[in-house]
């Protein structure tokens, strides 16, 4: 008998249930039980204005109605393309409530990104601030099929007097003056539904919650669907590991992005279905985190490394009283025993009696999937598996479990587990798996063990990928948008050491012959790709070369370039 099917994790759950009972409930069934139970209660904050749980609700259904009239109905598609707002959260419930479907991404993907992934969803319309409208706008001509802009606007739900001072501020100064026509207000959208009569409720717990998005070894980005489920199972399972018993009354502040697993799951919908209060935050940076931690004095934080190591050196800190805080949680990249001591010493300086506990996941499972317990952390481990979860280790490109301590795949089973991947058959049969045990299993694509006693070790990804600010980068999709070039003969993208992100994107580039590689190539270069590549994942260097090593089999040598650069670190 396997590890996985002993599950000696189980004896260090403490007071966490080994398996919980998951109501047949959608996403917005969930909130709204919460909402009955917890009316005056916050749902969220945003810059210090208040929604109840009773407002929170009032503002879903009457953005469901908007959308309804609007022709939103039961399985179309929505693409959400916000940040952390008060109508990022409002549509995305609302969308639940109708039986639609929304389509998470990044507000900062290039225009041509943000064309696939209206086309790839058959989006009936998009929300986006109007910060992006003009972005959104400019792709209108390569959809093939209708798609409705509605533009929202952060300063209509910041509280007075700072609604009236945002105007002045350098973001509302970037912002470009709005058209009269080719959009619809989201308030507007909200107006003309007021008199909508909606459907009875009757969405199913087993239906595509959301769609996330996850790049692919082979250049092809995947959509994830993901069911109501994945997201109520991943809440509750959160909530018990943490070991808390209950959220209700707590804040939870969520500055990880509500387009990302981490931030959706995690930030927002475990905090909303247990009666908790959601401190909003669009982007993050230092001063704000800072400021909020100070004011709001949330309980509960959950972060990638990146963000704890701006804190160590955040100056607005010093002196704080932290004690508030009650869970501390990392996760979107390996956290390095170096940086937990630093964290942890600075909890203690502050008054802090927790320590940070680091989780992992994938989003193909929605995102955490296990957590370091609160009383029997080991080193480098990255803790044992949530309630009805379970991890096994097989060797790589099968399904046979391996002992313990003795690296291999990292396979997940449990509620969280993915529908499948989007209009994809081949990639799903390849990463959802079928064992021995009549499981199904994710196929995760990376390495590590678990010792004898359950405890999970991450040691690195199969797949090729790099990690930057919590963000996941695919080199074969930033090279196929390099190759595009008509001046790029070939390229190769690698991850660089970081102290700060971790890893930074360096692109390796040979120019077609008689091209000289100059600085205004590499601008224009970086132009190109600045329109078809997100923000986060465009290369931060680019250095020309005559030619790129190759293994014996002709294909790019890219870990020979990964040791080169990464040697030149130290």
């Amino acid at each position: 008998m396997g590890l996985s099917a002993s599950a000696p994790w189980l004896k260090y759950y403490g007071n966490t249930p080994a398996s919980l009972d998951y109501p047949h409930k959608t996403m917005y069934q969930m909130v709204a039980a919460a909402g009955k139970k917890y009316p005056k209660t916050p749902a969220y904050v945003f810059f210090g204005r208040e929604t109840t749980y009773t407002a929170f609700l009032q503002r879903i259904e009457a953005a469901a109605k908007g959308l309804y009239h609007m022709g939103i109905r039961k399985g179309d598609k929505v693409t959400i393309c916000m940040a952390n707002t008060p109508q990022a959260l409002d549509c995305f419930y609302a969308l639940n409530r109708i039986g639609a479907v929304p389509n998470m991404i990044h507000p900062l993907s290039a225009s041509k990104e943000i064309a696939f992934y209206l086309n790839f969803s058959h989006s009936k319309a998009v929300l986006t601030l109007d910060q992006f409208y003009e972005k959104v706008a400019s792709i209108q001509d390569e959809l093939q099929e209708p798609c409705t802009i509605l533009v929202a606007k952060i300063a209509d739900e910041l509280p007075f007097p700072l609604s009236a001072l945002y105007p002045l501020t350098k973001s509302a100064r970037a912002v470009k003056k709005l058209p009269k026509t080719g959009y619809k207000l989201w308030y507007d959208m909200v107006a003309e539904g007021r008199r909508e009569t909606l459907p009875k409720d009757n969405g199913k717990w087993t239906d595509c919650g959301a769609i996330l998005y996850s790049g692919g070894t082979t250049g092809t980005t995947k959509g994830i669907m993901l069911s109501n489920l994945n997201f109520n199972a991943l809440g509750m399972q959160t909530i018990a590991a943490s070991g808390f018993g209950s959220v209700a009354g707590m804040k939870m502040l969520s500055v990880m992005p509500v387009f990302h697993g981490f931030g959706l799951g995690i930030g927002i919908h475990t905090a909303l279905i247990g009666g908790a209060t959601c401190i909003l935050l669009p982007q993050f940076n230092v001063d704000t985190y800072a400021e909020m931690l100070i004011k709001q004095k949330p309980n509960l934080i959950p972060g990638v490394p990146t963000l704890f190591e701006a804190l160590l050196r955040a100056p607005k800190l010093e002196g704080a009283d932290l004690s508030f805080l009650k869970g501390i949680f990392s996760g979107g990249d390996s956290l390095s025993p170096e940086l937990k001591k630093k964290v942890d010493a600075f909890l203690r300086e502050h008054g802090c009696t927790e320590q940070i506990r680091e989780g992992y996941g994938t989003t193909e499972c929605v995102t955490a999937s296990c957590l370091t317990p609160k009383d029997y952390a080991r080193a480098g481990s990255i803790g044992v598996p949530f309630p009805d979860t379970y991890y096994k280790i097989v060797t790589p490109g099968t399904v046979e479990e391996v002992g313990p301590n003795i690296e291999g795949e990292i396979c997940i089973s449990g509620p969280t587990v993915m529908m499948a991947y989007m209009e994809n058959p081949e990639e799903t049969r390849q990463t959802l798996r079928r064992h021995y045990d009549n499981r199904i299993w994710l196929h995760t694509g990376d390495l590590g063990h678990m010792d004898q006693d359950g405890f999970v070790y991450f040691r690195q990804r199969i797949k090729r990928m790099i990690v930057t600010s919590g963000y996941n980068v695919y080199p074969s999709q930033l090279e196929n948008v390099i190759d595009g070039h008509e001046k790029v003969l070939l390229s190769c993208v690698i991850g660089v050491k970081d102290p700060y992100r971790v890893q930074r994107v360096k692109a390796y580039v040979v120019p077609m012959p008689g091209v000289e590689p100059t600085e205004e190539l590499k601008q224009e270069i970086l132009n190109y790709c600045s329109q078809r590549i997100a923000k986060y994942a465009m290369p931060r260097e680019l250095e020309f070369r005559k030619e790129l090593p190759k293994t014996l089999v002709g294909k790019v040598a890219y870990r020979v370039l990964e040791e080169e650069a990464n040697a030149e670190q130290e």
